[in-house]
Parts: structure tokens; C-alpha cells; sequence
């Protein structure tokens, strides 16, 4: 089916809409989403990005999933910020094994201005070695966005992680409005988004229904949409959650594919716990991007081998590292990251 036998990409969503997407009968819906995957990229090809925990622990907020929270005990150790010599290495072994985008996260409520100095030059030397650059660092000013854009970050990762109706029960040390200020700033600066959010949280499908219906309806859409299934951490709040149907989660990735066709669609935490089965049916509903590796910040992912012996069974591929981009006009791109 072409591109042009599908409706204008929109930013204006009813509730009723997305909940009729969700409401689809299953095989339905999956024709639907890979259909119009195959409309917006090329079929079989996944993009390839590696994580990498630049600052790990004592982060003051109380996300209820989150081991690094200072106020959970998860035996998760307060490590300080890398050095730049270390993250420049990582995304070397990063590109040698096949990633074409390097995110570096840091546990941070928002980074300090020696912190945000200290990354920007990560930012540059990971993009020196050929590799987009995405980091998640927190809650950002417009200005400090405008750091690491001048640093030559491409990406920045900032999840809505659920529904704003729902959001309160998650969290109560950061706004709703605060994430969407800070994926405001992000776009000023010229900076990609990666935002998307958690299934599993014990939220409704109304509520999943909402996430994407907000991300589906910002001014842009994000160039990236993690998908994370919740990781159940000992000594997290929601250590004990019920699991999610994995159809439930698959129709979320395929109406994500569908409100936002253009996005990468990423299957992201929560890989390690798949079957190879439920990732294929992912990558059916329009999943077009992993992170590839052995861990996500502080949880465990499907090692390189794992996921390449995947990807035969499939007959998936690598998709190829997007040329480099222009010199920026504000004052120079440098080198850059990837999203969580």
C-alpha cells in the first residue's frame, strides 16, 4: 500500500478515536499497523540504539517503577558521572557491535551547570565517532537545552510514561506539565524528541489510550516512541504488579504505529523478559527500533547474540546509520547521543 493512499498525518486525535484503535479485533489491527509501517519505512529493517548509564543512583524523585529512586531500597549503588574517556570508549565498543545510536541516561531530577558542561562534551566525542547522539538527563531549562543542542545532541529522550489522569498514582516529585515544558524546550532548540511511555504501571487501556492520544497530538510528533513494558524491581512499589497480557501490549505498539506513522516505534525495557515470539509480533505491529545490548541503565536487555540470532529467524536487518548531519547554524553541531 503507498504512502499516499493514507490520511495526512494528524495532531488531532479524539479519545474516542484512539480507543476505537485499541477496541480493533486483534488481526485486524495488526494488518492496520503494518500497513501503515510499511507506508513510512522500509520493511524488515530495525533501528539499532545502545544505552548506556552515565550517572548511576540517588535520584530524588519517587517514580514508583524506578530502582534508582533514592527512597526505594533496590540495592541499586550511587555511582558518580562517568569521565568522558569512559563514555567515549563504551559507544566505540557501541558502534563496533553494530549500534548506530548511542544514548547516555543519567539518574537526575535536572543536571547542574558543571554536569550539563561535562556531558556536552560527551555528547561531542560520541558524535565524533560517526554515531547519533540522544541523552536523558531530567527536566531541562530552555538554555540547557540549548547546551547540549550546541554540543551536537540529535536526540533527547523524556517519557510522559503514562497518562496524565493516571500519572499522580506514579509520581508525586514532578508534574505532568514539567515533562511536557521539558519536551517544549528540547523542540525549541532543534533538538529530536524520544518520548513514550510504561505498560504495566497497573493503568487501564484508557489510560494507554491517553499516553499515545497526548504524544499523537503534541505540535510534532516524536521521532522516537519507546514502548517500555514495566520491569518489576524488588523493593520498588510496584515490585509486585500484575502482568501484562502480551496482546495488550502488542496493541499498544500497533496503535502507536498508527497515530504516529513516521516514528520509530521502539520495543524498549522489558525485552529481556520476551519470548522471541512476542517480539516478533511486535516487530509485525510496527516495532522498528531496539536498544541492543546487555542493559538498560540499571535492568538487564537481551545480549547481542540473542538478538542477532533474532533477527536471522526473521530475516530482520540493521537499519544503516543516517548520514551526518549540516553544521548547525546556532553555532555548530558537534558529535552526538540516543533515546531511552
Amino acid at each position: 500500500m503507498s504512502q499516499a493512499t493514507f490520511p495526512a498525518i494528524r495532531h488531532d486525535w479524539s479519545t474516542s478515536e484512539v480507543r476505537a484503535l485499541f477496541a480493533l479485533p486483534f488481526m485486524d489491527l495488526i494488518v492496520r499497523a503494518q500497513a501503515a509501517h510499511r507506508a513510512h519505512h522500509e520493511p524488515n529493517t530495525v533501528q539499532m540504539s545502545t544505552l548506556l548509564s552515565i550517572k548511576t543512583g540517588a535520584c530524588p524523585e519517587d517514580c514508583a517503577y524506578c530502582p534508582q529512586s533514592v527512597r526505594f531500597d533496590t540495592g541499586v549503588e550511587a555511582e558518580a558521572l562517568l569521565q568522558v574517556a569512559v563514555v567515549r570508549a563504551a559507544a566505540e565498543r557501541a558502534k563496533a557491535a553494530g549500534a548506530t545510536r548511542f544514548c547516555m541516561g543519567a539518574a537526575y531530577r535536572s543536571p547542574k551547570a558543571r554536569e550539563l558542561a561535562i556531558i556536552a562534551q560527551m555528547v561531542a566525542e560520541v558524535r565524533a565517532l560517526g554515531l547519533e547522539t540522544c541523552a536523558t538527563l531530567g527536566m531541562l531549562e530552555p538554555q540547557q537545552a540549548e547546551t547540549l543542542k550546541q554540543a551536537g545532541l540529535d536526540y533527547y529522550n523524556h517519557n510522559l510514561d503514562t497518562s496524565a489522569q493516571f500519572y499522580g498514582q506514579i509520581i508525586s516529585t514532578r508534574t505532568y506539565q514539567a515533562r511536557l515544558d521539558t519536551l517544549a524546550a528540547v523542540r525549541a532548540a532543534g533538538i529530536k524528541v524520544c518520548c513514550g511511555g510504561i505498560v504495566g504501571l497497573g493503568e487501564s487501556q484508557g489510560d494507554r489510550a491517553e499516553l499515545l492520544r497526548t504524544l499523537a497530538n503534541l505540535p510534532e510528533h516524536p521521532e522516537s516512541v519507546p514502548i517500555n513494558q514495566l520491569v518489576k524491581v524488588p523493593g520498588t512499589p510496584l515490585a509486585d504488579a500484575p502482568d501484562v497480557d502480551p496482546f495488550d501490549f502488542v496493541r499498544t505498539i500497533a496503535v502507536a504505529r498508527l497515530l504516529m506513522p513516521r516514528a520509530h516505534v521502539r520495543l524498549s525495557a522489558g525485552r529481556e523478559a520476551m519470548s522471541d515470539e512476542l517480539q516478533a509480533l511486535c516487530f509485525l505491529a510496527g516495532a522498528n527500533s531496539i536498544f541492543y545490548g546487555e542493559k538498560l541503565l540499571t535492568t538487564g536487555n537481551p545480549d547481542v547474540t540473542r538478538d542477532r540470532q533474532l533477527f536471522a529467524r526473521l530475516g530482520l536487518r540493521a537499519e544503516s546509520a543516517p548520514a551526518p548531519a549540516a553544521a548547525s547554524a546556532r553555532g555548530g553541531e558537534v558529535a552526538g547521543v540516543a533515546a531511552c
